[in-house]
């Protein structure tokens, strides 16, 4: 035991000194200078028994603490998590894939090697800066103990700056365990992406002007900018009498679903994309994934339909089509900045007449989307995944929701009126990131002075990719439901199949696709130290989750569903 102050004492000064409560790991031995450093700090250390798991907790921690932050500028809304070197960084790509997609402000480390030892080409070697920066705003390693500071001062800043997104340090062993007189430096102001090109705003009002019928189709970028942006894009909405959606793959609420101008998010369907992208005028506001997942035969917009981008992130203004107006800044800045420039220019009965354009549109799109997860097993005793939904609404409506129900998610953004800062999903689309990003969500929750219910809704396919993710809840006391919407099947590579290769259900065999036999969900989540129950039938749903809810701790409910 050394009584000298070393660089993994550093490295624990500095998280705490920017506000960093909680390190999300697994632990390897060229980490052990770091997890002592932890053990005598005031940092909490939450054990994953899986890098990605430690991943997916930090990022779902670091997207709640970014909603509890737009209301409470002292908090410093960044995850922090620490591998175990070349294999356990490859183990957390996934997820930190995820946190990219997803904008997840995050800080990930790994140990690695001795500076001075890597040439004798040790077990677990690897290159862990170029793993890593396909996924990351910044990559880099720590090569010397006097950069130690300046370099993740740097870190937290990039991670935070607008948009925000994953950071990795390498931290080698003989840089932790080396004595150093430093002291962490100071984090200082994080600016916002700026209020936009004022020229390029007043095109932009200007062409809402002279719209016929606008279309504003909000992405996440707006609810990563704030509840504030959120309140002006419904300014915008009202003020245009625009038709609004969520862009195709929204895992977050970047406007009020239950708003009389609000239709429907763009679901992942050529025709339907198409059929509601079918207007004179789109503005595209805070979004990135508004695309298909496989190649789409035909435009998705119309080349002469007017487009207005606007982001914090320069890449995604002017991507996928071109840009009339093209505005890169704060998406809460640009969206109260357009709105004061159209306010009054446009006459009432204008907006009147696009209001009655929406109402017809939004009364044809839920005539083609409200069915969906009612499913055609009129004679299956289980419960439709639009049944699920509604059940768990009538009984959490106002609950914390960090879903991964893949194709039980459009059933929940079809039938559930969310509210802002109360859903977060998984953009990037792989599997293993919903079950872990909620403990970490249920984690923050608990932070906050009236902290919410946090609810799990998780497909029985992503379940199964990191099932010990409630291990780290029940380790640590963590106050979460999990339901898993269990269909005993990858139901989303059926519904593909039939998209990419035609034909019937009956015409394929499904290879690798369903789950025979089935996982005992009840009793593995057991094992893991959880509470759990089967729920058969959909009369059975809310009482359950009713008792679930009224308990602390974690409960897991196996809720059986057909397609």
């Amino acid at each position: 035991m050394t009584s000298t102050y070393t660089g993994a004492d550093l490295f624990t000064d500095a998280l705490e000194s920017y506000g960093v409560d909680y390190v999300f790991g697994n632990p390897g031995t060229t980490e052990l200078p770091i997890i002592e450093a932890i053990g005598t700090s005031d940092l909490e250390y939450i054990l994953g028994l899986h890098e990605d798991i430690a991943v997916g907790m930090a990022s779902g921690y670091a997207q709640t603490r970014r909603y509890h932050a737009h209301h409470d500028d002292s908090i410093t809304p960044v995850g922090v998590a620490n591998l175990h070197i070349a294999p356990g960084l490859a183990h957390g790509l996934g997820n930190l894939y995820a946190a990219k997609i997803t904008g997840a402000p995050l800080v990930v480390t790994a140990g690695n090697h001795s500076t001075d030892f890597r040439h004798e080409e040790p077990i677990l070697s690897g290159e862990l800066v170029g793993m890593a920066e396909q996924f990351c705003k910044w990559s880099d390693e720590v090569l010397a103990v006097d950069a130690l500071p300046t370099m993740l001062r740097r870190a937290f800043r990039v991670a935070m700056t607008p948009p925000t997104g994953p950071v990795f340090l390498g931290l080698p062993l003989d840089v932790m365990l080396a004595e150093t007189d430093a002291e962490p430096e100071r984090l200082g102001p994080i600016p916002n992406a700026g209020s936009g090109d004022p020229a390029q705003l007043e095109r932009a009002a200007d062409l809402l002007v002279e719209a016929d019928n606008p279309v504003l189709v909000v992405g996440d970028h707006v609810a990563r900018s704030g509840a504030a942006a959120v309140d002006a894009a419904v300014d915008l909405a009202e003020a245009t009498g625009a038709r609004v959606h969520g862009e195709i793959l929204a895992s977050e609420i970047d406007f009020p679903t239950g708003h009389d101008q609000w239709v429907s998010y763009i679901p992942p369907d050529e025709d339907l994309a198409r059929m509601l992208l079918d207007t004179d005028t789109v503005v595209f506001a805070g979004c990135s994934t508004n695309t298909t997942l496989t190649r789409h035969e035909a435009a998705l917009v119309d080349s002469e339909t007017t487009c207005i981008h606007l982001s914090d992130d320069d890449w995604q203004v002017g991507k996928n089509q071109p840009a009339d107006a093209a505005i890169v800044g704060d998406p809460g800045l640009i969206l109260q900045g357009l709105f004061e420039r159209v306010q009054g220019r446009i006459p009432e009965a204008t907006v009147d007449e696009r209001l009655e354009h929406v109402a017809g549109v939004k009364k044809m799109a839920a005539t083609k989307l409200g069915s969906i997860g009612t499913g055609d097993a009129e004679d299956d005793p289980r419960a439709s995944k639009a049944e699920l939904v509604d059940a768990m609404e009538r009984v959490a409506g106002d609950a914390y929701v960090v879903d991964e129900g893949i194709t039980s998610k459009y059933a929940m953004l079809a039938r559930w009126d969310l509210a802002p800062e109360q859903y977060i999903s998984n953009k990037g689309g792989g599997l293993g990131y919903g079950l872990p990003a909620s403990v970490g969500a249920a984690i923050a929750e608990s932070q906050r002075d009236d902290p919410r219910d946090v609810v799990g809704f998780i497909g029985d396919g992503s379940y199964l990719y990191y099932p010990h993710s409630i291990y780290s809840a029940a380790r640590h006391g963590v106050d979460l439901t999990v339901v898993i919407s269990d269909n005993r099947n990858y139901r989303i590579l059926k519904d593909n199949t039939l998209k990419l290769m035609g034909g019937e259900e009956d015409d394929y065999a499904f290879t690798g696709i369903d789950f025979e036999p089935a996982v005992d969900f009840v009793q593995n989540a057991k094992s893991h130290g959880a509470r759990a129950e089967r729920v058969e039938t959909p009369d059975e749903i809310e009482g359950t989750l009713e008792d679930a809810l009224a308990r602390e701790g974690v409960d897991v409910l196996d809720v059986l569903v057909h397609d």
